[in-house]
C-alpha cells in the first residue's frame, strides 16, 4: 500500500475528530513524500517534483499537521481580518476537513505595526487562521526544494540552523593569517516588500494559482483595502521560504567573477547569509567596489530588490563590523563578543520590565526577568562574552537596586540589602526571594558551538543519524541542570510517545504522570514521560471517552 492510499484509507475509516487523528501516521506520510521529493529535486526530475508536491497537499495527513501547527505556535491566538481563531478541537477538526477547497480565496492581510531597533516601525500582514493553515500546507511541500537548492552559507529560516551558525561560519572564513581582511555588509532595502511577484511566479515551484492569490491579496488598514504589486508579507508562515528561495543562488553567482581557481582564491571571496542580512569577504577594499558590489546589485536587481545605501559598507575587519548582534573584530585573532546596539537594547529591555513593575512583588519581577536574561546570554554564550556578562551583571544589579531603594524610600540601605539580596552559591548580593533566584550572566560560562555541515539536508534520509546527534548535543545543553527532564529525555531517545516525533525546544515539552498525582502517583521517574503538550491533551481526551488506558506508551 504507497503512501496516498494509506492515507485515504486512515481519513475515511479512522478520523472522525480532532483527538482522533493517528499523528505517527500523519507524520511518517508527509515525511515520505518530503524525502520523495528532495531526491526528485537533486535528480533534476522537475516534473516528478510537482507531482509529488500535489499529491503531498492533497494529503489529509498533510492538512492535519498544517492546522496543528497554526494553533500551536506563538501567533495562534492572533486573529486575521475576519476575527477566528481555532482554539477547540471541533474547530481545528473542521479546519482540517475544509482545507484545500479547490474555489479557495485568501482574505486580505490585516496590517499591524511592530518598533524596529532604530526608532522606526516594521509591517507585518496577519493572514487569517484558514490561510496561515493553506500557507503551512503548502510549506510542507515547498520547503524540501527550498533546501535542496538553498545555498549552502544560507542560514536564516531554515530547518536546523541558526545565527550560531552564521556566525561560526564567519569566524571561519576570517580565521587566520592568509585570510580575508575586508567585508562588504550588505542590507537588503525592505526585502520582503519589494520582491518582485513575477520573478517569484516565475522561479517558485509550488502551485502558481495558490501562489497568485497570495501575493496579490492585499491588506487592510484603517478599515481600508490597498492592493499589493510587490513583495510577500512578513507576517506569513511562507514569506520567509520565499525569500530564501529569491536570495539562492548569489553565492554560486560569486563564483562566475573568476576564470581559474587560483583567481578565486586570491580574491578570498566568501559569502554568508542570514534573511537579507549578509556578509561578503574579500581580500581587497578595491575588489569588493569594483566588481562584488556590482554583481550583487545586479542580481537583486532582477528580483525587485536593491542594496539599502546606509547600511551597506565596506569595511576593514581591524576596524570591527556589526552582523547578527555581534561585533566581529580582528585583532591577532577573530574576536566576537556582542555588539554595543544588542547590549543596549538588552539593558533597556530589563530596565522598562523593572519600570512597568514598580508595585509588583519580587517573585513576579524574578518570573519576568528570568527568561529574558536566559534567553540573552544563551544567545550570546557561544561567544567571547565573558567582559560583556559582567558588565551587564552590574547594570542588572544597577537597576534592581533602585528598583528596592524606590519601594522604600524610607528604609536603611542594610535593610533593602536583607530584604531582597541574598548570599548564595559564592555571591553576596543574589536577588532572591524564598526559592525564587534571578540568574546572574556571569553563571553561563561559554559553550562552543559546533556549526552545521554546509551541505547538511534535513530531508535527506543519510543526514537523519548526524541530525540526531546534533539534537541530543542541544537539548543537554537546553536542559542543563534540570536532571530529571534531562534523564527521561535520553532514556525516551529523545521521541513524543505519542505521536513519535522529536521532543525540542522549538516543540516544548510536559511531563506527564502515568499514573495520575489524584491516583496517588509518585513524581519518581518510573512514573514520568515527556509527551508534546497537543499530544498530552490529546491523550487525556481520549481516555475521559474511554479510547485510551491509563498508559501512553506506544
Amino acid at each position: 500500500m504507497d503512501a496516498s492510499q494509506y492515507d485515504c484509507d486512515v481519513a475515511s475509516t479512522v478520523w472522525k475528530t480532532w483527538h482522533e487523528i493517528p499523528w505517527i501516521g500523519a507524520y511518517q506520510i508527509v515525511a515520505r513524500l518530503q524525502t520523495r521529493i528532495a531526491k526528485a529535486v537533486k535528480a533534476g526530475q522537475w516534473r516528478n517534483v510537482r507531482s509529488l508536491q500535489r499529491l503531498l497537499t492533497k494529503s489529509s495527513g498533510a492538512k492535519a499537521l498544517a492546522v496543528r501547527r497554526v494553533t500551536e505556535n506563538q501567533g495562534r491566538r492572533t486573529p486575521g481580518v475576519d476575527q477566528q481563531l481555532w482554539s477547540t478541537p471541533e474547530e481545528k477538526w473542521q479546519a482540517v476537513v475544509g482545507l484545500g477547497n479547490k474555489r479557495y480565496k485568501p482574505l486580505p492581510l490585516r496590517r499591524i505595526y511592530i518598533p524596529k531597533s532604530n526608532g522606526e516601525k516594521r509591517p507585518l500582514g496577519i493572514p487569517t487562521m484558514r490561510d496561515r493553515a493553506m500557507q503551512a500546507l503548502h510549506l510542507l511541500a515547498l520547503d524540501p526544494v527550498a533546501e535542496t537548492t538553498g545555498d549552502s552559507h544560507s542560514y536564516g529560516f531554515r530547518r536546523e540552523r541558526s545565527t550560531a551558525d552564521a556566525i561560526a561560519q564567519v569566524r571561519n572564513v576570517l580565521s587566520g593569517h592568509d585570510c580575508a581582511r575586508w567585508v562588504l555588509e550588505g542590507d537588503i532595502k525592505g526585502c520582503f516588500d519589494n520582491i518582485s511577484h513575477e520573478w517569484l511566479l516565475a522561479n517558485v515551484c509550488m502551485d502558481k494559482g495558490v501562489l497568485g492569490k497570495w501575493l496579490k491579496a492585499g491588506f487592510i488598514e484603517m478599515g481600508k483595502l490597498f492592493p499589493t504589486q510587490t513583495g510577500t508579507p512578513q507576517g506569513g508562515i511562507i514569506s520567509p521560504v520565499l525569500a530564501n528561495i529569491a536570495l539562492d543562488g548569489l553565492q554560486e553567482e560569486l563564483t562566475t567573477l573568476f576564470s581559474t581557481v587560483r583567481q578565486a582564491r586570491a580574491a578570498k571571496i566568501n559569502l554568508v547569509r542570514y534573511a537579507d542580512d549578509f556578509v561578503i569577504t574579500g581580500s581587497s577594499r578595491e575588489l569588493l567596489q569594483d566588481k562584488v558590489r556590482p554583481l550583487v546589485e545586479k542580481f537583486l536587481a532582477a528580483r525587485g530588490l536593491v542594496l539599502s545605501e546606509s547600511k551597506t559598507k565596506i569595511t576593514e575587519v581591524s576596524e570591527g563590523f556589526d552582523f547578527l548582534g555581534w561585533n566581529v573584530r580582528y585583532f591577532k585573532s577573530v574576536i566576537v563578543q556582542p555588539s554595543k546596539k544588542n547590549r543596549k537594547a538588552f539593558l533597556e529591555k530589563v530596565r522598562a520590565i523593572l519600570g512597568a513593575r514598580k508595585a509588583a512583588s519580587q517573585t513576579e519581577v524574578i518570573d519576568k526577568l528570568t527568561p529574558v536574561i536566559r534567553g540573552w546570554a544563551n544567545y550570546h554564550r557561544s561567544q567571547n562574552a565573558t567582559r560583556t556578562f559582567v558588565k551587564c551583571d552590574h547594570r542588572i544589579w544597577e537597576a534592581l537596586w533602585s528598583w528596592a531603594v524606590r519601594r522604600h524610600p524610607k528604609k536603611g540601605k542594610r535593610w533593602i540589602k536583607q530584604r531582597y539580596f541574598k548570599q548564595l552559591h559564592g555571591r553576596d548580593w543574589r536577588f532572591a526571594e524564598k526559592d525564587k533566584l534571578l540568574p546572574v550572566l556571569a553563571q553561563y560560562k561559554q559553550r562552543k558551538h559546533a556549526k552545521i555541515k554546509g551541505d547538511a539536508n534535513p530531508y535527506d534520509p543519510a543526514s537523519d543519524e548526524y541530525f540526531s546527534k546534533r539534537l541530543a548535543k542541544r537539548m543537554d545543553s537546553t536542559l542543563e541542570g534540570r536532571r530529571k527532564l534531562r534523564w527521561l529525555w535520553w532514556w525516551q531517545e529523545g521521541l513524543c510517545p505519542v505521536c513519535d516525533q522529536k521532543i525540542t525546544r522549538e516543540t516544548g515539552w510536559h511531563l506527564h504522570h502515568i499514573v495520575k498525582r489524584s491516583e496517588r502517583g509518585s513524581d519518581k521517574l518510573t512514573n514520568l514521560q515527556l509527551v508534546h503538550p497537543n499530544c498530552h491533551m490529546q491523550h487525556h481526551v481520549r481516555e475521559a471517552h474511554g479510547t485510551a488506558g491509563t498508559s501512553i506508551y506506544k
